[in-house]
């Protein structure tokens, strides 16, 4: 019992103002800044650790955040998968809009020679070549490689669209620029490590020149 002339403490109301205070501040989550924050830990994540060694913990440890969200904003650590390989083909996507005969080479060599940083492939890259053991992730990826070949062979090649043969000239192609960035960002094999921008601009010219033939299947 509190003594006479003492004030007796008063506990704060459930919103944490002491009586006759200021209301505090309360800070508004931003929801797309969050699913953006979880998106980005969880591509990182997933790429460099595996689909099945992630665990939804980790990334909302990681991002800052309750593990619910991710329920909330993804469904599922499935749902968030797929949102991770959303988001890596739009970004590789962008090199095959509007692509002409002339540009497939020079785009090719800009993505492979900016592709590697600090020895080691970029998380968008790895996320693509990693087997996720998903059904629906890895058509994703099937359609990615799909869509973005078929568009090369019918750009710099001239063909339509459903064009085997000139398909699979073109996921040739691919094929290769995704070796040479393996090559170069895990084994230091020079000069191709070295290489630049316009020195590879050439060679993958002369490549596509003669995968992707105009009119012939």
């Amino acid at each position: 019992m509190a003594r006479a002339g003492q004030n007796a403490a008063v506990p704060a109301d459930p919103g944490g103002r002491a009586p006759g205070g200021p209301a505090p501040v309360r800070r508004r989550r931003n929801a797309e800044q969050t699913r953006q924050a979880l998106l980005d830990v969880a591509i990182g994540r997933f790429a460099r650790d595996g689909y099945s060694s992630t665990t939804v913990r980790d990334i909302a440890d990681e991002a800052g955040v309750n593990v619910a969200l991710i329920n909330r904003y993804f469904t599922s650590k499935e749902g968030l998968f797929e949102a991770c390989l959303a988001a890596a083909v739009t970004d590789l996507r962008r090199d095959s809009d509007n692509t002409s005969a002339a540009a497939v080479a020079p785009a090719m060599a800009h993505r492979i020679a900016s592709s590697a940083h600090d020895g080691r492939l970029p998380d968008m890259l790895l996320l693509l070549l990693r087997s996720s053991g998903d059904g629906r992730a890895d058509a994703i990826r099937r359609d990615f490689v799909h869509t973005i070949t078929e568009r090369m062979a019918t750009a710099a090649g001239g063909h339509p669209p459903g064009d085997r043969a000139a398909l699979l000239r073109a996921q040739i192609l691919l094929a290769a620029a995704l070796g040479m960035t393996l090559l170069r960002s895990s084994m230091g094999v020079e000069p191709l490590v070295a290489a630049t921008e316009q020195d590879l601009t050439e060679p993958l010219s002369d490549l596509v020149a003669v995968l992707l033939r105009p009119g012939e299947s």
